[in-house]
């Protein structure tokens, strides 16, 4: 049994899977509130129960560094090693969260996946992942001639580079709310649409309805009350955000994908794209995405695809962990449940 986790700052996706003629298996899955938890270990363990697991991977926010990782945004340490050791399992991986993402994209079926922009597809050659949730998630995916390798990024991290009149005047807006440098995360992810939302409010004077003030309120996800009005129509500032957002994100992807030539496509992973997929299909994320001067027709080439399934990086996650213990134990439980 292969134990995958997708580890975040606000909650924690654990999963078994078994294989089922080379393919990947869910047997159980569960969601946990990470900050009700005073680390990973004790998430594990109340999941498995009396379940035993062989092997194990965690996609985990942020760089690691020989196995070990200290969340940004939890107060825990994780250690593969020590997590080895206390949980009894043999093989346990840390890896970053898009790193995990890149490898469940050879997991996903044609319907977990939607195609934004059809491009060349004969094109091969490098992949392109980015992936806007919590933060702002970047990964690449190199061809070595035979199939795609994740590395992981924090291209999230990168300097914001304003485009236009109203971005250039977000970028003083956010300067002094921060109070010095802003990064790409700050513009696009959750946080971003609420830092969008209140400079249009505050700085360009972009009415808020007394209603939609008192719902903000109220409910504890004020992104998804922006999120639901723009899509609806139902508010003006709330469409204006999700304009801006999208072209900002937009942008961010044709920048990476210039970085790396990912002449093989672009995948827009993360908690955000699927639940605005009928906005990202309006032409605004294109848009910024090509308009990239001289290089524009190499990014209208580019084939555009949105990763539909939330559970991306754990399957991910769960093919790692398969693959490095088959390669240390040379034992592989994929291989073996393939029927001839």
């Amino acid at each position: 049994m292969i134990l995958a986790g997708d580890v975040g700052g606000t909650k924690v996706h654990l999963a078994l899977y078994d294989f089922t003629n080379g393919k990947l298996a869910p047997t159980r899955s569960k969601q946990y509130p990470a900050k009700e938890y005073t680390g990973l270990e004790e998430i594990v363990r109340e999941f498995l129960g009396t379940e035993k697991a062989t092997a194990a991977c965690f996609g985990v926010p942020g760089p690691v560094r020989d196995g070990r990782l200290r969340l940004t945004n939890l107060p825990w340490t994780l250690d593969s090693r020590e997590l080895s050791a206390s949980l009894a399992i043999e093989h346990v991986f840390l890896i970053n969260d898009l790193q995990a993402n890149g490898y469940g994209v050879a997991e996903l079926s044609a319907d977990q996946i939607y195609t934004l922009n059809e491009g060349d597809p004969r094109q091969m050659g490098n992949r392109a992942l980015i992936a806007a949730g919590t933060g702002l998630g970047e990964g690449f995916l190199v061809w070595n001639g035979r199939s795609h390798d994740p590395f992981p990024s924090e291209g999230g991290h990168v300097d914001f580079a304003p485009r236009t009149e109203d971005e250039i005047d977000l970028l003083r807006f956010l300067r002094q709310k921060y109070n010095g440098r802003i990064s790409f995360e700050r513009v696009v992810s959750g946080q971003g649409l609420t830092n969008v939302y209140e400079f249009l409010r505050e700085v360009r004077g972009v009415e808020e309805p007394a209603w939609l003030a008192e719902r903000l309120a109220e409910e504890h996800d004020p992104n998804a009350v922006i999120t639901e009005l723009a899509l609806a129509a139902k508010s003006e500032i709330c469409e204006k955000t999700m304009d801006m957002f999208v072209s900002a994100y937009g942008a961010e992807a044709g920048n990476l994908a210039l970085k790396i030539l990912s002449v093989g496509g672009l995948y827009v992973g993360g908690g955000i794209a699927p639940r605005i997929l009928e906005k990202l299909k309006d032409g605004t994320f294109m848009k910024a995405f090509t308009d990239k001067g001289r290089m524009s027709q190499l990014l209208v080439n580019m084939p555009v695809r949105i990763i539909l399934e939330s559970g991306t990086a754990v399957l991910g996650a769960a093919a790692y962990a398969e693959a490095r213990a088959a390669e240390i134990s040379g034992i592989s439980p994929r291989a073996a449940s393939i029927k001839i």
